[in-house]
């Protein structure tokens, strides 16, 4: 049951069972709690819990008896392996080491800065300034009859110019699905509808009936009802998103004060070449 954990990670599955006995832990352990000790180097109940919430949903979905055993022989072997080092580590290692730390702190700050920063007086003040701002277009309510060629269409045409009643026509004629319901499509904004018939009816007066209009469907004799400015989503619908936002413009805000405050220097331009990126040779050592 152990071998899930340990294919995580080739490289550190050793052949040998290695013996593991967590030492008693208080009532109440906490991430410093030792459940281990590798030729006096501590294991800890954090380092455990981390190491749990990287692994693929699949095995964080074993049972915690299985994950605690797999988790903490990976673990011991790992820090026999690394004990062999001692304080030299290569190149490569260093540097990817210094990079995560570096990740890590980075990711720490992050936290605390937008700890605090998303308030019911944020969001609603985000959402009112969205609203205001925000061209949100404007939607059509539209009726049209659907046949199949250009000269019923004209002949529909010439009925209504005559003051034959759409809805009639369109429940007699139509062969589209609104043609039931007097050939009402409700409301709809732009992109909804294919481009001819959209630039139809934008084109149109409330009221006014269109000349034939053609689509891959067939002819669309088309009245345009009404029109509207579309409404602004409700903050429920975009709380998470306008809470990413103000996330986003609280750590842009604190990086630009750091960036200010800071003493950055790089090599003029063209002292360094970009290629030299892609050199894996420099970590060979």
């Amino acid at each position: 049951m152990i071998a899930p954990i340990r294919s995580l990670a080739a490289t550190l599955a050793l052949a040998v069972a290695l013996p593991a006995t967590a030492q008693d832990t208080a009532a109440t352990p906490g991430a410093d709690t030792v459940v281990a000790t590798v030729n006096g180097q501590e294991i800890t109940l954090g380092h455990m819990v981390v190491a749990r919430t990287s692994l693929p949903q699949q095995y964080r979905q074993l049972p915690d008896d299985v994950l605690f055993e797999g988790i903490l022989d990976q673990m011991i072997q790992q820090t026999l392996l690394a004990q062999q080092t001692g304080d030299t580590l290569s190149t490569r290692a260093r540097v990817a080491l210094e990079n995560e730390r570096r990740l890590l702190r980075a990711g720490d700050a992050v936290e605390t800065i937008i700890g605090e920063v998303v308030t019911d007086e944020a969001l609603r003040a985000a959402y009112e300034a969205r609203s205001a701002d925000a061209d949100l277009g404007t939607e059509y309510n539209a009726s049209h009859i659907l046949v199949e060629t250009e000269e019923e269409a004209r002949d529909l045409v010439r009925q209504l110019e005559q003051g034959a009643d759409f809805g009639e026509l369109a429940m007699a004629h139509s062969t589209g699905p609104s043609g039931p319901s007097g050939g009402e499509l409700g409301w709809f904004g732009p992109g909804m509808m294919v481009p001819p018939f959209e630039e139809a009816v934008m084109a149109m007066e409330v009221g006014a009936v269109s000349e034939p209009v053609e689509t891959q469907f067939g002819w669309h004799v088309i009245t345009l009802n009404d029109t509207r400015s579309q409404a602004a989503p409700p903050l429920d619908e975009v709380r998470e998103e306008l809470a990413e936002e103000i996330r986003q413009a609280a750590v842009t805000e604190r990086l630009e004060a750091l960036r200010a405050e800071a003493e950055i220097t790089m090599p003029d331009e063209g002292a360094m070449d970009p290629s030299a990126l892609s050199d894996t040779s420099i970590l060979e050592n």
